[in-house]
């Protein structure tokens, strides 16, 4: 009844979260197994977390000849649906071996139906790994998640739009929101450029807000809607309608008009997880031009951090046939295997949490795209100082509550009302 109950209530608010059917234990009648060497993965980006895959298939076959991989490009919406109805029949037909699943998403099945999971706590050497993605991809002391992608963020910005101003890069290293606005408000005035841009319905900066203070839209127990009284939800809130009041930050409609803004000129910079560089470099003509600069931290917030995280998943091995091949496929490689995480930087652009990786050559290479500076080296470092914070299982659910109270104060409402307001709201749906 527990699970029917929270499967009604995550239906009710549009949610993903897995529902189950109240039976502890699924029954196996096993994955699509094509072979005793051959495992299936479900992934979304061919050119990012597939291609880590088949790279990592490679690095596994040097050991393991006979073994493969068959990845299906699905996305990560399609992927928690079908899991969903999967989970929910209480069968395991038509399963992968392995999921990656999104750092947000994760605790909505982990903590409804940790029995369809292979806890990974003796195949992974938790220290060796990010605080906050360990933190992210456990639940109840088991480690269950193969840390995959770290989405430490950065602002990304065009050096010739902020010297036109007279501006230095040190200027914008380890400063407030405060400062930031003060520094884009005299770029804006020198070149009429935005330093930033936002899309109104998507609260991604207002989650790397309050990520770099310790702070989530729950309390400390990743239950708990905390929107009234949240120090750092409030300051985030102050900040974002500062940047628009200001002009320092600008809008869009849609992923397209990001990347458009940014790529043309007609904004200075991006902030996002670091999983956006190859979409900074697209523009080559620009090569020379770009440098990341740590995010603001928030200026009234006890123990907030120069360091934030956006977006990144990791990797789970279901509790199927073929199982002990996909343990042995993500240990080997995932788990320890530095000359991976090397090429996969060099490779494919993506930033592994596996720390002791971070010692390498390729993290110290310099970029000739970022004017030599060491991107990869300095995202590590960053990474390294990311809060850890319990996302719980209700992230995007609260944040679609959240989404309408940002829009009602950036429209001249009383920011104690919305707050009060939203909480009242989520503590309705949630409860």
């Amino acid at each position: 009844m527990k699970k029917i109950a929270l499967c009604m209530a995550m239906i009710g608010l549009g949610g993903l979260a897995a529902c189950g059917n109240g039976n502890d234990t699924p029954e196996r009648e096993g994955g699509d197994q094509n072979g005793a060497e051959e495992i299936t993965i479900w992934a979304w980006d061919p050119k990012f977390n597939i291609a880590a895959f088949e790279l990592a298939e490679s690095y596994h076959q040097e050991e393991n000849p006979d073994f493969k991989i068959n990845v299906t490009e699905i996305s990560q919406q399609d992927s928690v649906q079908k899991m969903n109805t999967i989970f929910s029949s209480g069968s395991t037909q038509g399963l992968p071996n392995i999921v990656l699943i999104e750092d947000f998403r994760a605790r909505n099945f982990l903590e409804v139906f940790p029995e369809y999971f292979v806890p990974l706590t003796e195949y992974i050497n938790v220290d060796d790994f990010m605080d906050y993605k360990i933190e992210v991809s456990s639940i109840d002391g088991e480690q269950y998640g193969m840390p995959f992608d770290s989405g430490v963020a950065g602002v990304y910005l065009r050096k010739s739009i902020i010297e036109e101003a007279g501006l230095e890069l040190s200027d914008f290293t380890n400063i407030t929101w405060q400062t930031f606005n003060e520094l884009g408000i005299r770029v804006k005035e020198a070149t009429g450029k935005p330093l930033l841009s936002i899309d109104m319905n998507d609260l991604g900066h207002l989650r790397m807000m309050m990520h770099s203070s310790g702070y989530w839209y729950t309390a400390e127990d990743g239950e708990t809607p905390f929107i009234d009284g949240n120090p750092s939800l409030k300051q985030g809130l102050e900040d974002l309608k500062m940047l628009l009041d200001s002009g320092v930050m600008t809008t869009h409609n849609g992923w397209d008009q990001m990347l458009a803004g940014f790529n043309s000129g007609e904004v200075a910079g991006v902030l996002q997880g670091n999983w956006i560089t190859p979409s900074v470099k697209a523009e080559e003509s620009q090569s020379g031009d770009w440098a990341v600069v740590p995010v603001p931290k928030q200026e009234s917030i006890e123990g907030s951090v120069n360091a934030t995280n956006l977006g990144g998943s990791s990797i789970y091995v279901l509790d199927i046939d073929g199982k002990e091949e996909a343990l042995s496929y993500i240990a080997d490689v995932f788990g320890k295997n530095i000359a991976f995480y090397e090429e996969l930087i060099q490779t494919v652009g993506a930033i592994g949490s596996y720390v002791p990786a971070s010692q390498g050559d390729a993290y110290h290479a310099p970029d000739p795209f970022f004017d030599d500076q060491a991107i990869y080296q300095d995202f590590m470092n960053w990474a390294n100082e990311i809060p850890s914070v319990n996302f719980g299982k209700n992230t995007y659910a609260l944040e679609d509550i959240m989404n309408q109270g940002f829009l009602d104060y950036v429209n001249g409402a009383d920011l104690d009302e919305v707050l009060k307001n939203t909480q009242m709201i989520a503590d309705n749906q949630l409860n």
